[in-house]
């Protein structure tokens, strides 16, 4: 008898279990719905923007949190301008790195450099401003100017220290066959003969992505590669976007050609975006073409950061009176 009663309780257990299981389904599907429309405005949102602009536009975006990715013309080779300098200083941070585990011959963030009159370029406004023979910097130093105000006369003397092959050869190790450093900057004549600074959206995202992931670096050079990438730029992701965000990225600019990778360090919602455009007849339209498309991710992402499972937000102004 008491074997039957046992037999009886587990079943009558196993079916609870499977009835609230079931029960619990609808309410999942149904926020998933929910989610599943959200994109699908994003996505919208990005179609239209792409449809109005006069010239080509590449997207690749990513929740850092699932993984879901938005992709428009993502393996399209785009010139990258500056925004080719992401992969420089990931360059020079694994350099670093790899010194610290005892490697000879790599670069370090405290090497010393003076600066020479022959490293000035163009668009050099800090560099140009130092003095030659006396000036004395340090990598980091170097890296700082090239990502906070792009010093171009900065990221060759880097280019050269690290050596452009080792840059290339880091890229080709993560499967970026399309992302490649081929000139300095202001190389006029070999961007002319067709050596350009190339990437697409998604290896752009898919570089980012790994050094977020820590497969790059460890986690103290991962952590400070992204607080210099993060260094005040006037940039176009950031444009519309508040102000204590953090945002590690690079933005590119060229004639007809608009680029802005990064990462948006949203709290409890990171996203990586990569916006490029090229054949621009008014390279303003590119720059808010990238400034809109990363307000819209901005406002998904915050939104879902923000909100239960069933899209309440519950902020401190109205915690203590629920309704």
């Amino acid at each position: 008898m008491k074997r039957i009663i046992g037999w009886l309780a587990f079943g009558f257990l196993v079916l609870t279990t499977s009835t609230s299981a079931q029960s619990d389904l609808p309410a999942q599907n149904a926020s998933d719905q929910k989610l599943n429309s959200l994109w699908t405005k994003l996505e919208s949102t990005i179609n239209d923007i792409d449809r109005n602009l006069d010239g080509v536009l590449g997207v690749a975006i990513e929740d850092l949190t699932t993984g879901q990715r938005f992709l428009l013309h993502e393996g399209s080779i785009f010139p990258q301008a500056s925004s080719i300098k992401i992969a420089v200083l990931a360059e020079l941070y694994h350099q670093a790195q790899q010194s610290v585990q005892g490697t000879s011959g790599k670069a370090k963030l405290t090497d010393l450099y003076t600066l020479r009159a022959a490293d000035l370029v163009q668009d050099s406004d800090i560099m140009g401003g130092l003095t030659p023979g006396v000036t004395q910097l340090t990598n980091r130093d170097l890296a700082t100017m090239m990502v906070a105000v792009s010093d171009n006369s900065a990221t060759n003397v880097l280019i050269d220290r690290l050596g452009m092959e080792n840059v290339n050869a880091l890229l080709d190790s993560l499967g970026l066959h399309n992302t490649k450093l081929r000139r300095k900057m202001m190389d006029v004549k070999a961007a002319a003969e067709g050596r350009e600074n190339i990437s697409t959206p998604q290896e752009m995202l898919t570089l980012l992505q790994n050094i977020y992931q820590e497969k790059v670096l460890n986690k103290e050079m991962t952590a400070d590669f992204f607080k210099m990438l993060s260094t005040h730029k006037n940039s176009f992701i950031p444009r519309d976007l508040p102000d204590r965000l953090q945002i590690a990225n690079k933005p590119g600019e060229l004639e007809a050609v608009r680029n802005d990778s990064g990462i948006v360090f949203l709290q409890n919602r990171p996203y990586i975006i990569c916006v490029m455009t090229t054949y621009l007849v008014r390279e303003r339209d590119g720059e808010e073409a990238i400034a809109k498309i990363s307000a819209a991710a901005y406002r998904y992402f915050d939104r879902l950061a923000r909100s239960s499972p069933y899209g309440r937000v519950i902020s401190e102004r109205n915690s203590a009176a629920p309704k």
